[in-house]
């Protein structure tokens, strides 16, 4: 069998303040090659490059990446403010009706932080601008300082729903996560389910309901150590099953 390809959704970058760029972290491109054991192929967050349906026909797996940038909030009914932060309203345009159809056409998917808030957006669910501003909530957002370990590190629990996709995946209702966001799910889109809430409740591991193909997203960033992490490895490896399991089946 030939080996799957996986494009990487990429983020715009300006590159020394003024060259601008489509760019995606090498964590993202280790993590499909060396456990989902696919070829990564970055693409543009850029809906003028093609079709939605050209774009999907061009790999056989996609992985929605997190970002800096947030969806923005007229995508769910919602108005702009300043504690939504920074758009990118070509990721929004590529990636929101890209999900739709890979779930659609049974295409394997995985969502990543921002990607995680593109699948619920993508089918009608809203979000937060800020997790730490509500009440019994904690700040789930990126350390100010430290390393790369230290940013990355497991910062809190997820608890998992007893015999779920991700308890399957993972062998445990309860797993260590990192955590980098500053938003998160309010309402979740009729067909979105949430496995797996953090301590304080803040949803974290979702699936999209009657899809044919793989379609979980989290809200942690997996793609980090993902080959020796105990929860990244799992989840990418089930991720690259799934790539094979869907070709195998096209012959």
């Amino acid at each position: 069998m030939r080996r799957p390809t996986v494009g990487i959704i990429g983020n715009f970058k300006l590159l020394d303040g003024d060259y601008p760029a489509q760019t995606s972290g090498v964590m993202n491109i280790d993590a499909v090659s060396q456990v989902a054991k696919a070829l990564p192929l970055v693409v543009p967050a850029m809906p003028s490059i093609g079709s939605i349906d050209e774009i999907a026909q061009s790999c056989d797996g996609f992985v929605f990446t997190g970002g800096r940038p947030n969806v923005h909030p007229s995508f769910y009914g919602h108005e702009a403010t300043q504690a939504h932060g920074a758009f990118d309203m070509d990721r929004d345009n590529l990636t929101l009706p890209l999900i739709r159809h890979c779930v659609e056409h049974g295409i394997p998917i995985l969502g990543i932080c921002r990607g995680f808030q593109e699948f619920n957006v993508a089918f009608g669910g809203t979000l937060h601008p800020e997790i730490r501003d509500l009440p019994g909530r904690m700040n789930h957002r990126m350390p100010v300082d430290g390393t790369m370990d230290e940013k990355f590190g497991h910062r809190h629990k997820v608890m998992l729903r007893y015999g779920g996709k991700f308890a399957e995946i993972f062998g445990a209702v309860e797993v260590e996560v990192n955590s980098l966001h500053g938003q998160g799910i309010c309402q979740p889109g009729p067909r979105v389910v949430i496995e797996g809430r953090a301590e304080d409740d803040t949803p974290e591991a979702i699936y999209i309901e009657g899809a044919r193909a793989f379609s979980l997203a989290v809200q942690w960033h997996p793609e980090y150590n993902a080959a020796h992490d105990e929860v990244s490895r799992p989840l990418f490896e089930a991720f690259g099953a799934d790539l094979r399991r869907v070709i195998a089946l096209k012959g």
